[in-house]
């Protein structure tokens, strides 16, 4: 599906998702590289929550630049499938193998997110925006899986209640939470 159309299609679920999807939508009409990191101000991302089966649990991973526990995820680097960019980013980040996509494989949230300057790979990088689209999965948890160590230093199954106060970057508090109530809605 074409990305401008995915997120004009998504159904907000508070003012924040809408005034998110509102500034997306003119930042793809206001720039034509919003898609790569050319556009150092902002450009947009594609996130993974994964969760098990029974939606007790949730894998989140240590990242190493925000020093948090978090989801997957990665710039999107100019490909305009969201959905697989948040699938390829949970294999790489984990090791994952047999995920599987829920939600219809429709965007379950949708987020600017601040992102300070930081340096990376040994290069300063400025602060900017994400715009942050992510997609919900299931996958087991008896599955192995792995850090990727330029990327995250710890990886494990964790509560799904205790996601929210496991990350240390205010600004993703509201954005698990939100996902979360949207899992429990799934069941």
């Amino acid at each position: 599906m074409d990305f401008r159309k995915e997120i004009e299609e998504y159904s907000p679920i508070n003012e924040q998702e809408e005034k998110d999807k509102q500034f997306m939508l003119k930042a793809i009409n206001d720039f034509d590289d919003v898609l790569t990191r050319e556009n150092e101000c902002m450009h947009f991302t594609s996130s993974a929550f994964v969760v098990n089966k029974k939606r007790d649990k949730v894998l989140m991973i240590y990242h190493n630049i925000y020093n948090s526990w978090g989801w997957t995820g990665g710039h999107v680097d100019g490909e305009t499938d969201f959905l697989a960019v948040a699938k390829r980013e949970v294999e790489e980040e984990t090791g994952l193998q047999n995920i599987k996509v829920l939600n219809d494989g429709k965007i379950i949230s949708i987020d600017t997110l601040p992102v300070h300057g930081h340096v990376k790979r040994g290069k300063y990088v400025s602060a900017h925006i994400h715009l942050s689209i992510a997609y919900l999965f299931e996958a087991y948890q008896d599955e192995n899986i792995r850090i990727k160590p330029d990327e995250n230093s710890k990886i494990g199954w964790q509560d799904i209640e205790k996601a929210v106060e496991l990350s240390t970057e205010p600004h993703m508090k509201p954005v698990y939470s939100k996902i979360i109530d949207k899992v429990n809605q799934i069941k």
